[in-house]
């Protein structure tokens, strides 16, 4: 007899079980679900989530350590960044951009592509968008000891525009900001401008 405990030891076992779940939810959605279109439906629908979620397992501290000797100590922003992840209560895709900022310590700088690339690593998996943009605030402070970091992140959600409240166009802005963005007003007046004039 096959326990739980050996479909979640066995990945071939954890696949099948994941079809067989797509497979039980399509026949309660869909009045022909042996239709040809649908046939091979739930073997797609897991390769697609295990692609998409495979992107978001690079180590923060392997994205972070590609850093350089440069005398910066002003502000460093990146964006707008496009990003898409899936909300943690309905597996449903919220997408946006965001901005990442970070007042460097003085001496180093991270190489550019690794923010926008840190911002796919936390987003590749189910989430919310508040703990997202936190965890990537939190990142940089961890690896590159900035003076200030700042976050911003605003998307749309599927789980809002396409069900529940149905309320296409409306979008969710979150921020997260640390040290200099925190708590120097001087200093989160420059960020609120820079992002404002980077919009496209």
């Amino acid at each position: 007899m096959t326990t739980i405990e050996d479909v979640l030891d066995n990945p071939s076992l954890l696949v099948a079980a994941a079809e067989d779940g797509i497979e039980a939810l399509l026949r309660l959605i869909d009045p022909d679900p042996e239709r040809p279109g649908l046939r091979d439906t739930p073997s797609r629908v897991v390769r697609a989530m295990l692609e998409y979620a495979a992107q978001g397992h690079t180590s923060v501290a392997d994205l972070l350590a590609v850093t350089f000797e440069e005398h910066c100590d002003e502000v460093v922003l990146v964006g707008p960044i496009e990003f898409t992840s899936l909300c943690e209560h309905h597996l449903m895709p919220f997408h946006g951009v965001g901005h990442i900022a970070y007042i460097p310590d003085g001496h180093r700088v991270v190489g550019l592509s690794k923010l926008p690339r840190l911002l796919d690593h936390f987003a590749r998996r189910p989430q919310v968008q508040e703990r997202l943009t936190r965890e990537v605030a939190d990142a940089l402070v961890e690896h590159l000891d900035p003076v200030g970091v700042g976050v911003v992140l605003v998307a749309s959600h599927t789980c809002m525009t396409m069900r529940g409240a149905r309320k296409p166009g409306a979008a969710m802005t979150t921020s997260a900001t640390r040290g200099a963005f925190r708590d120097e007003p001087s200093a989160r007046a420059e960020l609120l401008s820079l992002i404002e004039m980077s919009r496209v």
